[in-house]
């Protein structure tokens, strides 16, 4: 087998960013074998020794693909083995909801080898099918409702043992401001990665950029074109064509679209980092080395895209370029939610040199970011929690309070603990600490107001409230170090500020 060079439609650039991503993203590099084509599970060695384990195939597979960044891979069906789809099972979430056929992650355990099995002869005669999703909608922090797509059970356990195969090859490809949805990042490394990039760069203007609709208006003929120039394996490819064909089943109707990949589904996230690292990322990256006069900053994850310009007629023409440039894959900017600000150590001077008026904020990922400065005067980012976002967890959590306020009040307590838990667990970051005990007076408004409602002769007072509070809820504290700390601890100073 002849490994075929793939062309890329952006401009041909290096296909690793300077400024790598910290260094929990960083793969193990293995040995490989000899095989000309793709590695083969036989080239491992028979025995470990203390000095040198066995490479797995997936490590094989990502050393190839870290060697030549513009091999095709032709053999990597092969690698969806029964024990990586028994994997992918218990990796699942096991009380998620059902798809259209009703299985559940329950159900299908009670004869799991044989399900297992049936699905691995499916999928390597031919025979598999993927089902259409099942269509459900959820409330967002706007008013709005996002649509999200249910996959059947065997759908996500072949979506989540094919991510793992191709995270081998995308991971050495994708660039490292690129944080959504990949092995080893999550949403703080980016936003740490953010508040250490404006604070060490030269940043006076932030573009918060939005993309409108992103996950429906995809388009599968780009995204395949995108997949190929990596994956020659005629099977995988048909694979990810299958699940974008399925169609969505909503209100017994279903729905085949020529653009869109289900939000929720589980290779959904992989397939838009795929999408967008053509489509923008190695297009900004080229950008900002080539046409930019000063410092620029980008942090993306998945569709949420912040970028950070010293000067802003550069923040001016990258707007109306990215604009051409999303025009051609069928992609466009919000209109009311991309917008330019001043930000940065020398907005406030800035502001009121331009007429007054405070220095614009902006939301990602769930925080407002403000400008600020340390008690020593030093210029510092602070972080509070997304106002939309948190009313509408309150509005969530009162809505729960009230259909279950006769439960045992025991159980109302320990059931707010976990919901408090989970959510100090994220937004418990410096500088957030009144917007936390903001919240947490709310939750203890909203469970009063559901007790009294219990009849019309209650005895609940603020004291006992209080009480109950002290008792059930945990009280706020900060779990999350600031960002450069946290930043640098993983890179171990190896990568440069984004």
């Amino acid at each position: 087998m002849m490994n075929e060079r793939g062309k890329s439609d952006g401009p041909e650039v290096p296909t690793k960013s300077p400024n790598n991503a910290a260094g929990a993203a960083a793969e193990a590099m293995e040995g490989r074998g000899p095989a000309k084509g793709n590695a083969d599970p036989q080239n491992a060695p028979r025995t470990q020794s203390r000095t040198h384990g066995a490479p797995s195939a997936l490590d094989r597979v990502r050393e190839a693909a870290r060697r030549d960044r513009k091999q095709r891979f032709t053999a990597l069906f092969h690698h969806l083995t029964l024990d990586r789809l028994r994997q992918a099972f218990f990796a699942l979430e096991r009380k998620a909801a059902a798809g259209v056929d009703g299985v559940t992650w329950q159900q299908y355990r009670e004869e799991l080898e044989e399900n297992l099995q049936g699905l691995h002869r499916r999928l390597h005669r031919g025979a598999y099918r993927a089902s259409p999703s099942r269509r459900v909608f959820i409330p967002k922090a706007d008013g709005r409702e996002r649509p999200l797509g249910i996959a059947t059970l065997e759908d996500k356990i072949v979506q989540r043992a094919t991510v793992e195969v191709l995270n081998a090859i995308y991971e050495v490809d994708f660039l490292g401001f690129s944080y959504g949805s990949r092995p080893g990042r999550g949403q703080h490394d980016a936003l740490d990665a953010l508040v250490v990039g404006f604070k060490h760069k030269k940043v006076n203007w932030v573009l918060d950029a939005d993309l409108r609709d992103f996950f429906s208006t995809i388009s599968h003929e780009w995204l395949v074109r995108f997949i190929e120039h990596r994956i020659a394996d005629r099977r995988i490819v048909r694979l990810v064509q299958k699940w974008l064909r399925a169609g969505v089943l909503h209100e017994g109707k279903k729905t085949v679209e020529e653009a869109g990949s289900p939000q929720g589904a589980t290779a959904s996230p992989l397939l838009a980092n795929v999408f967008l690292h053509y489509v923008f990322d190695l297009w900004v990256e080229h950008w900002r080395r080539h046409h930019a006069r000063g410092d620029v900053v980008v942090v993306r994850y998945v569709d949420d895209i912040v970028l950070g310009f010293q000067y802003v007629s550069d923040a001016w023409r990258f707007q109306n370029e990215l604009e051409e440039r999303l025009s051609k894959f069928g992609l466009k900017l919000h209109p009311e939610k991309t917008r330019r600000l001043r930000f940065g150590r020398f907005a406030s001077r800035d502001a009121a040199l331009a007429g007054g008026g405070k220095p614009g904020t902006f939301d990602f990922l769930g925080f407002t970011h403000l400008c600020g400065k340390t008690r020593e005067g030093r210029f510092q980012i602070f972080r509070r929690t997304s106002k939309a976002r948190m009313r509408a967890t309150l509005k969530a959590l009162r809505g729960h309070l009230m259909r279950s306020r006769h439960r045992p009040i025991p159980e109302q307590g320990a059931w707010l603990r976990r919901v408090l838990q989970g959510y100090f667990q994220y937004y418990a970051v410096r500088s957030n600490g009144k917007r936390l005990c903001a919240f947490r007076t709310q939750v203890t408004r909203s469970w009063l107001h559901a007790l009294r409602r219990r009849s019309q002769r209650h005895r609940m007072t603020w004291d006992r409230m209080s009480r109950l509070a002290d008792r059930w809820l945990p009280p706020v504290r900060i779990l999350h170090p600031w960002p450069e700390e946290r930043f640098y601890a993983k890179t171990r100073g190896r990568s440069p500020v984004r």
